[in-house]
């Protein structure tokens, strides 16, 4: 069942690129798209915690205030930015720029000093910038709009210093715990900034509040308690490998669904870029791996 459940999550994340655009198609706005997303998440999510209450927990304040955080702070931004170039580019394309957060978090970390570049992760270092290349170089048409790009890079850059950063939460908080809290410091964050800006429009018909539905129950309660429920039967890295189906899924919804298309050379790209999240995830003896916290902090986008 581990690796069904993490290929389960990787597909409704992978959907959730198909439910924006339907939501912006049906009049929803990003910034009210992401408020209720989070809000309810977090509120559903809340629930899941207090039906299945774990006796014994302690989690120090401090931890709870770096958790609160973290979804203020990053993950709000990250997705403010992920969708904000949603708006503006293909969702297929968006999901291969996207993944190269995966390379950015190997690249830190070594620089960081907290692993090291090993003669395959050198050659997966090229072949990730070689896909990415390829992605952005061959536009297909002129569909590529540099605003979205970049918007989309930011995305990456944002989840990649997250994910290095709640490396030092995950291990003290369980799961789903601290992605409530993430999502409810998220919600808090967006919700301070709606009122600041004079609130959101919910002017929307009843097909805006069925993607939104969608949003926040396929792509983002269910995969996130699937995932979870996966890595403990399947381990980090193999988790981390089946995840990189998500790019996939995204494509060919939007194929489907939206008419999208891409060229062989983006394709070939978007490939690149999926092999080397095998290749960072591969076990080395006795290196600690910072993409090991990429599986367990990974909680949506």
């Amino acid at each position: 069942m581990g690796p069904l459940l993490c290929l389960l999550s990787a597909a409704c994340f992978g959907a959730l690129g198909i439910f924006g655009k339907l939501a912006f198609q049906a009049g929803v706005p990003p910034s009210a798209l992401l408020l209720i997303r989070f809000g309810m998440a977090a509120v559903l999510l809340g629930l899941f915690l207090a039906l299945r209450p774990r006796p014994g927990i302690r989690t120090p304040g401090k931890v709870l205030a770096v958790a609160l955080g973290l979804g203020a702070l990053g993950y709000a931004t990250q997705a403010t930015l992920y969708f904000e170039a949603l708006h503006r580019m293909d969702a297929s394309l968006l999901s291969l720029v996207f993944y190269s957060y995966p390379l950015l978090v190997t690249i830190v970390a070594a620089t960081l000093g907290r692993d090291r570049l090993t003669a395959g992760r050198i050659g997966a270092l090229l072949a990730a910038s070689a896909g990415v290349l390829l992605v952005l170089l061959d536009a297909g048409g002129g569909r590529m709009n540099p605003v979205g790009v970049a918007l989309a890079f930011g995305s990456a850059i944002t989840y990649a210093a997250y994910i290095l950063i709640s490396d030092r939460v995950v291990r003290q908080v369980p799961p789903v715990l601290l992605t409530t809290l993430v999502l409810t410091g998220a919600a808090a964050a967006l919700g301070v900034r709606a009122v600041a800006g004079g609130g959101i429009s919910l002017t929307f018909g009843a097909d805006g509040w069925l993607w939104l539905t969608c949003i926040v129950v396929v792509s983002t309660v269910l995969p996130i308690l699937a995932f979870f429920a996966g890595l403990r039967r399947t381990g980090p890295s193999a988790a981390a490998i089946l995840s990189a189906s998500e790019p996939v899924v995204t494509t060919a919804l939007a194929a489907a669904l939206l008419g999208e298309t891409l060229t062989i050379n983006q394709l070939t790209g978007g490939l690149l870029v999926l092999s080397t999240v095998v290749i960072l995830q591969m076990r080395t003896t006795g290196v600690a791996r910072p993409t090991e916290s990429l599986s367990s902090a990974r909680f949506s986008k």
